[in-house]
Parts: C-alpha cells; structure tokens; sequence
C-alpha cells in the first residue's frame, strides 16, 4: 500500500464509494472522510447514514459530518492535522475558501464533464437529457471558490459508442465514477510531487447545469400519439437521462404513470416497453393501453 500522501476525502453520491473503492486499489487511503450527517429517509424517516459513511466504517477510517463549514471552531478535524490534500468527489456543501487553501497542496476536485462544459450539480444526467455526447468525461482540477472554474490537471473523454447512446443515467454514473477514480490515481501522486502544471480554463466556453428536482421528470405524452423522429429522440434522452431519479413519468385518466423502458424503432418512433402506474405493480405497456 502506497499510503505516502496524507489526504481528506469529501464525498457523497453517486460518486463517492466507487471513487473510495478505486483510490484503496492503487494504495491510497484517506486519513480522513468528510460526509452528509445522517438524514431520516424513506415512508418510515427512519435515520440512515450516508454510503460514504459506511464505506468509511468498513475501512476502519474516522468520519466528520459537518452541518456547516461556516463555524472553524466546529470544523476542529480539518485543522487539527495538517494534511498534503483535500479530494473532492461529488460532495453537495460549497467550501469556503480558508478550507480549499488549508492543506499543503489545496484541494482537488473530480468532475464528471469535461470542463468548462456542463458546469454545476448535474453534468452526467445533463449531458444525457440536452444529447451532448461530446461533453461526457471526467476532469481533475485543483479547486476554486468560483463553481467548477480551477485549474485543470488531467481529463479524460469517456468513448461511447453510438449504439450505447443515449446512456442510462445510471449506468453513466458508474462509469464515469470509475473513470474519474482511476484517473484520479494517476493524478494525485503526480501533483503533490509537483510534476503537474495546472492548466487555466477556457471561462468563455463555459457551459451550466443546475440541480436535478422531481418536477423535471415530468413528460408531456399521448399514448395514442407517441412521438417521432427529433421529438422521440429528446424524449428517450431525457428517459434514459433520468433514469433512477427523478425518473420520467406523465399523466393519462388522472393516473401518474412512471416510465421504466423505452428505445427507438427502426423507423425512429419512440417505443415504451415497461411502465408503473401510480399504485401498482410494474407492467408491459401493450398490455396497460390494449384497445
């Protein structure tokens, strides 16, 4: 194990654990790791904790679940240590500049776009929904107070094939956590040895997502009339692009009906496999809308 640079990991989902797994292969172990508090969840708000914080508990590493970076004297285990580096992978709170400047080499973060494009709390599902294969890959970049602006590192375009696109949202997730963890190995020895020159980005390219809500897996949709060619093809990204959450549903007869399969035909007609209508089970489309 390889456990030479003293590092903080800040992270949360759907990122976090697969970078964790990736970091411990090639010998890099936080000291410390930094999640949400545990949150109540479900019908029941019963309190889970965050899967970083139980990644962290199996690996014997002490957690910190700050409700605020505002306050340093709550903030007592960033600054006890000194520490080589902060990493950051897909952790929601924004830190303040003190934190980002605290350890010996700053912070980086992992972003799963190629910046500048797609800037901001959605870049893998956003790249999906708008059809912007062109953007999806991961950047490392040492971090700013200015959202998703540092320098950058490294990056790595993700190569999909056509036939694969447009990806599930969640099958994106996975692999650009493990592209981003991997590429992450490769770039944190190096830029604590000082062999890395940050690279400045193009801020006039710049491109913004902002935050997945439920309200935006809302389709408009007649199932007697199922969309063609351009409009079947936004339709599928935005399906396949939410997939997980928020999900994509509409509304026929009063009744919510959840989307869970859907492709193009050969002549470019949108095609809906599998549904869930609000308070039953899963069923075949044909079988839900037979005349």
């Amino acid at each position: 194990m390889n456990n030479s640079v003293s590092f903080v990991f800040w992270g949360g989902e759907p990122l976090g654990v697969p970078a964790l797994n990736t970091l411990k292969k090639a010998g890099l172990l936080p000291r410390l790791i930094v999640c949400n508090p545990d949150r109540p969840s479900g019908r029941g708000q019963q309190v889970t904790i965050p899967k970083v914080k139980a990644w962290a508990l199996a690996n014997n590493i002490p957690v910190f679940q700050p409700d605020s970076l505002k306050d340093k004297e709550n903030l007592a285990p960033l600054t006890e240590e000194t520490y080589d580096l902060f990493v950051v992978v897909a952790y929601n709170k924004i830190l303040p500049a003190w934190i980002i400047n605290l350890p010996k080499h700053g912070t980086l973060n992992l972003h799963p776009s190629l910046l500048p494009k797609l800037r901001g709390a959605s870049p893998i599902r956003s790249a999906i929904v708008r059809n912007e294969k062109s953007s999806v890959g991961v950047t490392v970049m040492k971090m700013a107070v200015a959202m998703d602006s540092g320098d950058i590192l490294a990056q790595r375009a993700t190569d999909i094939a056509n036939d694969e696109w447009p990806c599930d949202g969640l099958v994106l997730d996975d692999i650009l956590a493990e592209e981003g963890a991997l590429l992450l190995t490769k770039t944190i020895p190096k830029w604590v040895s000082g062999e890395l020159t940050p690279v400045p980005q193009n801020h006039d390219e710049a491109t913004y997502c902002g935050r997945i809500e439920k309200k935006d897996g809302e389709l408009t949709l007649d199932p007697d009339a199922l969309p063609t060619k351009t409009a079947a093809y936004d339709m599928l990204c935005k399906i396949r692009g939410y997939a997980g959450f928020p999900g994509t549903y509409f509304f026929h007869d009063g009744v919510r009906i959840k989307i869970t399969s859907a492709s193009l035909s050969s002549l470019g007609e949108l095609v809906i496999h599998s549904i869930t209508p609000e308070g039953k089970k899963p069923t075949d489309w044909k079988n839900y809308f037979k005349k």
